[in-house]
C-alpha cells in the first residue's frame, strides 16, 4: 500500500503546514515533524526519519521541506532506495519522476512560491516513471 510522508526542518515548518492544509482534502499523509517551529532543528534528524519510513516499500513516497531543499536532498540520497529531487520548476519535477524515478521530492521554502509548490507536488504525485531506457540507469544509482 502507498504511502505518503512529509517533513521539514525550522525554516519549511510554515510551508509543511500550508501544504499539508492542501493536501489533506484530498490525500492521507503521514507528518514526520516537527511538530513546532517554536525551536530549531536539524534538517538530517527529519529526512532519516522521512525515509526509512519511505525506503519500506517501493510505492512509497515523501516530501521534504528545508530552506533551499537542498540540505534535505542531501541528507536524503544518503539512503539506499532513495532518490530525492530537489524541485523547483514543474518541468524538473515531472523529468525526476518520468526518468530518475524519483521517491522524494525537496523544496526550498526560501526560493519558491506556493503556488509553484503546489504545482510540483501535484506533477510530483500524478507522474509515473517511464521505464525503458531509463530503467538500467536508475538501477545503476
Amino acid at each position: 500500500m502507498k504511502k505518503l510522508y512529509i517533513a521539514s526542518d525550522h525554516a519549511g515548518f510554515n510551508l509543511k503546514e500550508f501544504v499539508k492544509k492542501k493536501l489533506s482534502k484530498k490525500i492521507k499523509f503521514d507528518d514526520q515533524g516537527p511538530h513546532s517551529d517554536e525551536i530549531s532543528v536539524n534538517y538530517p534528524d527529519f529526512a532519516h526519519k522521512l525515509c526509512k519510513k519511505v525506503s519500506k516499500n517501493s510505492s512509497n513516497i515523501g516530501i521534504l521541506i528545508c530552506g533551499s531543499g537542498m540540505g534535505m536532498a542531501m541528507a536524503a540520497n544518503r539512503h539506499k532506495k532513495i532518490r530525492a529531487a530537489l524541485c523547483y520548476s514543474v518541468k524538473n519535477t515531472k523529468l525526476s519522476r518520468l526518468h530518475n524515478n524519483a521517491n522524494v521530492i525537496t523544496l526550498g521554502a526560501r526560493l519558491i512560491n506556493k503556488n509553484t509548490v503546489m504545482k510540483c507536488i501535484n506533477t510530483f504525485l500524478k507522474t509515473k516513471f517511464e521505464g525503458g531506457r531509463h530503467l538500467k540507469r536508475v538501477k545503476k544509482i
